[in-house]
C-alpha cells in the first residue's frame, strides 16, 4: 500500500522520530477515512477540497495548533506521492497555517534549580540517586531533549575534550560542551557504573538499577521528583529543564545563534521564542523598579 511506502520512506530515509511517525500515521488515516466518506480519490483532491477538509477539522473544534500539524502530515504526504509520480500536484502546498497564540516556554527558576544540584544530601548515596543526579545535570547543563539523553551511550564522551557527542532529530549530530562539574560527575557515574557489574554491561549512558535501558517514564519520574522540591508548577517534564538551559543562556547574554546550535534547531525561529521569556522578564523588573511603571 501506498501508505505503507510512506511511513517507511518517513521512518528509513527522512528518519523521523518514532512518535512523529505515529502522528503521521493518525493524521493519514483520519484523512483517508475522510475521503472515503466524501467518495474522493485520494490522487484527484483539489485545493478547494483541501480547504474545505481543514473547515471540517475546525468545526469538530480541534485547536489551531493541531489542524497545522495535520497540515504538515498531508503536505508531505502529497510530497511523496508527486516525488512517486501518483499525483499531479499537491492540494495542500497552498492552504495557509492557521493563526495560533504562542505559548512562553515553561521554566524553573535556574538560581533554585542549581542550588537544589549542589545539595549533596537530596540524592541518596546509591547508584540511583548518582544516576538521577546524572539525569538532572545533563538535561538543566547541556539543553539536551529527552530522547537524546536516551540515546546517549558511554562513548559518546569525550572528557579530553569536554563534549558530548548527540544525536538529535533525524539522526542529525552536534557537539554539546560538558562544564568541568558535569565532567567530573559523569567520571564518577561511569565509574559507579561499571562497579555494578551489570549482567547486560549496556553502552547506554542512562540505565535503570538492574542495569537495563532507561526509558522516558524513568525519566519523566525523575525530573518530576526532584523539581517537585524547587517548584510548584503543574508542568515539570525534561522539556522544562532544556527551556530553562535555554532561558538562562539568553539571560546571561549569550548569542542567539549560539543557544541555536546548543539547543540542535534547524532555524532560528524555534530558537527565537525564548526571548520572548526574556522580554516578560524585563518587563517584570521595569514594573517592580520604575517609579512610573
Amino acid at each position: 500500500m501506498v501508505t505503507d511506502r510512506f511511513i517507511n520512506f518517513l521512518k528509513y530515509e527522512k528518519r523521523y522520530a518514532g512518535h512523529t511517525l505515529v502522528a503521521y500515521q493518525h493524521e493519514l488515516t483520519r484523512y483517508l477515512t475522510y475521503l472515503t466518506a466524501q467518495a474522493i480519490d485520494v490522487e484527484t483532491v483539489t485545493y478547494r477540497q483541501a480547504r474545505s477538509y481543514i473547515a471540517v477539522l475546525l468545526e469538530q473544534g480541534q485547536l489551531p495548533a493541531s489542524i497545522n500539524r495535520s497540515l504538515s502530515a498531508l503536505r508531505t504526504y502529497y510530497k511523496f506521492l508527486l516525488r512517486e509520480q501518483l499525483v499531479l500536484q499537491n492540494p495542500f502546498a497552498s492552504v495557509k497555517a492557521l493563526k495560533t497564540t504562542k505559548k512562553l516556554p515553561v521554566t524553573v527558576d535556574e538560581g533554585k534549580l542549581s542550588a537544589l544540584l549542589d545539595r549533596e544530601e537530596v540524592f541518596p548515596d546509591t547508584f540511583e540517586g548518582l544516576r538521577d543526579k546524572v539525569v538532572l545535570e545533563l538535561l538543566f547543563g547541556t539543553g539536551i531533549r529527552l530522547s537524546e539523553l536516551l540515546q546517549a551511550q558511554d562513548t559518546h564522551i569525550d572528557f579530553y575534550n569536554g563534549n558530548m557527542l548527540i544525536f538529535g532529530k533525524r539522526n542529525k549530530e552536534r557537539l554539546v560542551p560538558l562544564n568541568r562539574t558535569l565532567s567530573q560527575l559523569l567520571q564518577h557515574y561511569l565509574a559507579e557504573k561499571k562497579r555494578q557489574q551489570f549482567d547486560n554491561n549496556s553502552a547506554q549512558l542512562i540505565v535503570t538499577k538492574e542495569g537495563k535501558h532507561a526509558y522516558p517514564r524513568l525519566i519523566y519520574s525523575i525530573v518530576t521528583h526532584y523539581l517537585g522540591a524547587v517548584s510548584s508548577q503543574t508542568k515539570k517534564s525534561p522539556h522544562v529543564l532544556r527551556h530553562t538551559f535555554a532561558t538562562a543562556l539568553l539571560n546571561n547574554g549569550a548569542d542567539l545563534n549560539a543557544i541555536k546550535e546548543l539547543l540542535g534547531h534547524a532555524g532560528l525561529a524555534a530558537t527565537q521564542v525564548y526571548t520572548h521569556n526574556s522580554v516578560e522578564r524585563l518587563k517584570s523588573i521595569y514594573k517592580q523598579a520604575h517609579p512610573k511603571a
